[in-house]
């Protein structure tokens, strides 16, 4: 068995990558303030609040699409295309200068600003882009109204104003949206408990007031305040907020519960309470889904590289179209407005909203399945495992005493047997009646009434049932009572003891009537996740602590492929290496407890179980329920997520690269030079496809089917 210490838990904390580099994801800052846009997130524990930036973007998109329709109205290439004439009175003239000013320092603030931060890093990225182009289109458009030659970017500068504001402001409400269900956990808490004093009396109290040891009553209907253990009680409680479990979860003494999770039962329970505040299983999951949308995975950090190239990209592209049109046609308004079309069409927004967007969607389908995202790259690492390592006891075993197998005499029915057996335990608080009380209550058997149950020391428990008298005990009890096992019985034994099993029966009037032999329990889900793991060329280990008998025999049950037995939890990080040393990349699955060097060596640690343990640090990704068919749905999710990455990264790259070379004249020759406006509306189309592809990520299936 393996061994849960607590003092293990922190052994190997593998600090998650919190800083983001790339200026896209400088959002996380409000940019009407002092900040020069860089979000190191030093020191933050709290869930990143994107509501300040999403109506920072609308309220500035709203005004500025306004101001722009004056612009439009008096600009006469749009006039000239649609055949009309606008009023004109003394100053009109100055209509479109004067719109466009205040929509370039309004609108374009923000990106100036973030653009600022970039470069004070020497990091140029996706707002130095967008700032240079609307930077170069508003002055050489402010240049050609004073000098009175050529042709201004006025409407065509605010329509790219508002185009990115636009995308900004859809991008904070989805990221919103996509949190949104992890937001509404907190608002799961009560404002107040109901606290129950010494005297037994109960009053209300603030929940923010409790603290470690109050005994609160949650009546049915009720949220839970804080974590606890139950006292007293019996019922059933609603965890699909946080486990996404969507049966109730039945409670009783000595039960833990969770806070924000519902009493859906017609009974009250009372709950001493074991941690409140920051401490509580809420709190650490919205740090851990927090710290998963900081940081960075490999197609994030690429599409960072990719901004940056792509400044430096249109630069060149600027200065090319410059030397050759100059070549070409000599120096004019017409080159320097080519120059200025190339820079404007090159802002990549689209590429700004390639990866957050799926990031935002991956984190909550993460969530709403139960799966804790703590560190982005190794759920993105996850699709590549060749091998996953589980630990055996707590992981792919119950991690409690039950029966596994029975055999009975001729004559004898099994289900009656364990009725039987399971009656004369009800008053023995052993782990063996415990078992076998469990697994009759699993098979719902109606169990015979007993009467003058007295306990055999060391030999086990007897009682009269129906007038017999009948005993419940191991070999020392059969040794005691002098009694013979049938062929069958002594042939199960034999079995179950090569298995590392233990061996109890049934005996009644001096005749043993069945055996029952005790293991820990397999999870009834562990065989489909291996099946499902193998359907996609994954290999499965399995790392425990007991003998090589028991652990062959669970090896062969669920058809894994290699067996480290009797392996020390110090030592499991060592298996890990030594599977690593066969050039194949890892995933260890563990209790998250004792668990954590191997958790930490691993390619990709994987918690399991650890939904009210929130505090494990050497995992990257955390299973709030303990079911191995969630590491399936950590490798189908991690597929889908990169997939959508890659997608979006290049319909966004796609967009420039057809464009750019459009701006730069390659096909003037034809007559095909591309305007600025054409540029912002074929980038405006780039954007919604990229949004509505990441969209699509949260109508992926991770069930298995």
């Amino acid at each position: 068995m393996t061994s849960h210490t607590d003092h293990e838990k922190h052994a190997h904390d593998k600090p998650p990558e919190s800083e983001h580099a790339g200026g896209h994801n400088q959002m996380d800052h409000d940019a009407n303030d002092t900040h020069d846009g860089h979000n190191t997130h030093g020191g933050h524990t709290g869930h990143t609040d994107h509501t300040g930036h999403e109506i920072m973007f609308r309220n500035r998109f709203w005004a500025c699409l306004l101001l722009s329709i004056p612009v439009l109205v008096y600009s006469e290439s749009i006039q000239s295309w649609l055949g009309f004439t606008a009023p004109v009175f003394p100053g009109s003239q100055w209509i479109v200068p004067l719109f466009s000013t205040i929509i370039f320092i309004y609108g374009g603030l923000p990106f100036l600003r973030m653009a600022t931060g970039e470069l004070r890093r020497r990091q140029p990225g996706m707002m130095t882009l967008i700032s240079l182009a609307i930077t170069v289109a508003y002055a050489y458009s402010m240049a050609v109204l004073l000098l009175g030659s050529g042709e201004a970017f006025f409407w065509e500068l605010v329509t790219l104003i508002d185009v990115m504001l636009l995308g900004h402001w859809l991008e904070m409400r989805s990221v919103r949206q996509a949190s949104g269900a992890l937001d509404a956990l907190a608002k799961l808490l009560p404002d107040t408990a109901e606290l129950i004093m010494e005297d037994g009396s109960v009053m209300e109290h603030p929940v923010s007031h409790l603290k470690t040891g109050d005994l609160v009553l949650v009546r049915p209907g009720a949220s839970v305040p804080a974590d606890g253990v139950v006292t007293d009680g019996e019922t059933a409680v609603n965890e699909a907020m946080i486990t996404g479990e969507s049966k109730p979860v039945a409670k009783a003494p000595g039960d833990d519960v969770i806070a924000g999770t519902v009493n859906s039962g017609d009974s009250s329970l009372r709950i001493e309470v074991t941690a409140v505040g920051g401490d509580t299983a809420l709190s650490g999951i919205m740090r851990l889904v927090d710290e998963a949308q900081r940081s960075k995975s490999p197609t994030q950090l690429l599409a960072d590289r990719a901004a940056a190239f792509l400044f430096y990209a249109a630069l060149t592209a600027a200065v090319i179209t410059a030397i050759v049109w100059t070549t070409v046609d000599g120096f004019g308004p017409e080159v320097i407005a080519r120059v200025v079309t190339v820079l404007v069409i090159a802002c990549p927004h689209a590429l700004g909203l390639a990866v957050p967007l799926v990031v935002a969607n991956t984190t909550a389908l993460a969530a709403k399945n139960g799966i804790l995202i703590r560190d982005r790259q190794s759920l993105e690492t996850s699709r590549e495992l060749d091998v996953i390592a589980f630990d055996k006891t707590g992981t792919l075993t119950k991690g409690e005493f039950g029966v596994v197998d029975m055999a009975v005499a001729d004559g004898v029915t099994a289900g009656a047997a364990l009725a039987e057996a399971a009656a004369i335990e009800g008053d023995s608080e052993h782990l063996i009646a415990q078992a076998i009380r469990g697994t009759a209550e699993s098979k719902e058997l109606s169990l015979p009434a007993v009467d003058d149950f007295k306990i055999l020391k060391g030999r086990g428990v007897q009682a009269s049932v129906n007038g017999h008298t009948a005993q419940v005990g191991g070999p020392r009890l059969l040794e005691h009572l002098d009694v013979d096992r049938p062929p069958e019985l002594v042939e199960f034994a034999d079995v179950a003891g090569d298995k590392g099993q233990s061996v109890v029966y049934l005996v009644r009037d001096g005749q043993a009537l069945a055996a029952f032999a005790l293991a820990d329990v397999v999870r009834p889900e562990s065989k489909e996740a291996i099946d499902e793991l193998h359907a996609m060329g994954v290999e499965v280990a399995m790392l425990t602590g007991d003998s090589q008998d028991v652990a062959d025999a669970v090896a062969r049950e669920l058809d894994i492929d290699q067996v480290f037995a009797e392996v020390l939890p110090e030592d499991k990080d060592e298996k890990v290496i030594e599977l690593q040393n066969q050039d194949k990349e890892v995933g260890m699955v563990g209790d998250g407890v004792n668990d954590a060097p191997a958790l930490t060596r691993a390619d990709v640690g994987i918690a399991i179980g650890s939904g009210t343990d929130v505090a494990v640090e050497s995992a990257g990704l955390i299973l709030v329920k303990s079911n191995p068919l969630d590491v399936v749905k950590i490798l189908k999710l991690s597929e889908a997520s990169y997939r959508k990455q890659v997608q979006n990264i290049w319909w966004a790259a796609g967009y420039n690269i057809i464009m750019v070379p459009l701006a730069m004249g390659i096909l003037a020759p034809w007559g095909i030079v591309p305007s600025p406006a054409l540029g912002a509306f074929i980038m405006s189309i780039s954007t919604i496809i990229v949004a509505i592809n990441a969209q699509t990520l949260r109508g992926v299936d991770l069930d298995v089917s």
